[in-house]
């Protein structure tokens, strides 16, 4: 009797007709559409401290295990939705999802999932990774939640060599796990309104990476709920900002809208720029409070914003009285 065939090694070359012909036509629909998270991909999303990336990351990730569109977002398919963070203690955290879960009801249940002991991993170490490829397999997770990465890693993140490092650990994650990452990062100190994968900390190692980047901001010191979401895609067109609106009871993040552009290049701010800056702040606002809400709306340097309001100024759009400025009455 013949001794059977060992089994062969999978083929690693192949050829065009035989890709052609075991891959799909046309690429597999985002699990968070338009764009922004690719199956097996990794999203980052950034912003400075307190702006709201947890709140909305929470959002995403409940809209994803319940398969509801949420925030001008579309969610084609419930997901296993693996949370991973470390920042807030589990009570609170769950307090969190309490109040969320209101709006969703029960859908979620089943395919939400938290890991409750992530404090104290880090992926930059063998253990660490372990834990977080156990916690995936024990979920079934088909997206797994990092908030935020700081916490999970101790490498030097202005060393390009260590964040290289960092990133094969994450890479290693999505693939060993075959989920989608969603990885909450802290921004650089200075950034221009342009600047969005590049915006992040360790941004060269990052951006070789990530598939996906959502910056938030404040669009203004005055409207603590709203904030302006800025995408940047490796594989489909770039969405234009947004503004979403925080409901403070739900802590369900709604659009508002379109944001608004920048003053078009190589035009000088006008006086309804700045009318419309004071707008947003309220009746009135001191001057570096104005100064500032102008380059943050029309993305144009300090002298422009200083340039902008004496012209307004001068053409009666604008009244100074204390220190302060208003429109005319």
């Amino acid at each position: 009797m013949k001794d059977s065939a060992p089994n062969k090694p999978p083929q690693t070359v192949v050829s065009l007709a035989q890709l052609l012909t075991e891959q799909p036509a046309t690429p597999a629909a985002g699990w968070i559409e338009p764009g922004l998270l690719p199956p097996q991909g990794i999203l980052f999303v950034g912003g400075e401290p307190k702006v709201g990336k947890s709140l909305l990351v929470a959002n995403l990730a409940l809209s994803l295990a319940a398969g509801k569109d949420r925030a001008g977002f579309t969610v084609p398919a419930a997901r296993r939705v693996l949370i991973c963070q470390f920042e807030l203690p589990v009570p609170q955290f769950v307090a969190r999802l309490a109040a969320m879960r209101r709006v969703l009801g029960s859908a979620a249940d089943q395919n939400l999932l938290v890991d409750t002991r992530a404090a104290g991993h880090l992926l930059s170490a063998p253990q660490g990774l372990n834990h977080f490829l156990t916690a995936a397999r024990q979920a079934s997770a088909e997206v797994i939640v990092l908030d935020p990465l700081y916490s999970a890693h101790d490498q030097d993140e202005n060393d390009t060599r260590s964040m290289a490092a960092l990133c094969q650990s994450l890479l290693r994650l999505r693939d060993t796990s075959k989920a989608a990452l969603i990885v909450v990062h802290h921004v650089r100190k200075s950034i221009s309104r342009d600047e969005i994968g590049r915006a992040f900390r360790g941004s060269s190692a990052l951006h070789a990476v990530g598939d996906s980047y959502l910056l938030v901001a404040r669009p203004s010191a005055h409207l603590p709920a709203a904030v302006e979401l800025r995408f940047q895609f490796r594989y489909a067109a770039s969405l234009a900002p947004r503004l979403l609106q925080l409901e403070p009871h739900s802590l369900w993040f709604s659009e508002s809208g379109p944001a608004p552009g920048p003053a078009p290049a190589g035009r000088k701010v006008e006086p309804r720029h700045v009318t419309q800056a004071l707008a947003a702040i309220g009746e009135t606002a001191r001057y570096n409070q104005l100064r500032e809400q102008i380059m943050q709306l029309t993305d144009c340097s300090k002298r422009t914003a200083q340039l902008a309001i004496g012209a307004a100024c001068q053409q009666g759009c604008l009244v100074s009285v204390d220190g302060h400025y208003r429109l005319p009455e």
